[in-house]
């Protein structure tokens, strides 16, 4: 992988055994996420159908950045979620898509 090109990192994000303790981490949470979309790390956020947790669209070019940003969402340190990084190169992208990580890289 070239370590130049911007990586996404597609995070699932499923409950896990502290689920109940989503409302307490709430807040918390929120802001992570609003806090990636303002600096540029994350491209969007979103709860996956039936209940099951949520979505991140993470990119940078620093994986080991990525997994300790990741690490600290509320939810993931108290155990309401389980974080699943999956890293993909993209190679093939609509135009809109390549202008929002050539945005994401100069954020970086």
């Amino acid at each position: 992988m070239n370590p130049h090109s911007t990586t996404v990192f597609i995070v699932f994000l499923r409950f896990g055994p502290n689920r109940a303790q989503a409302g307490q981490w709430m807040a918390g949470h929120k802001q992570w996420i609003q806090d990636g979309i303002a600096d540029g790390s994350f491209l969007l956020a979103g709860s996956l159908d039936q209940g099951q947790g949520g979505l991140v669209i993470a990119v940078g070019t620093d994986a080991a950045a990525v997994h300790a940003r990741i690490a600290q969402d509320p939810f993931v340190v108290h155990g309401v979620v389980t974080a699943d990084i999956h890293p993909a190169a993209p190679s093939v992208m609509a135009s809109g898509v390549a202008a929002l990580l050539a945005g994401s890289e100069s954020a970086a």
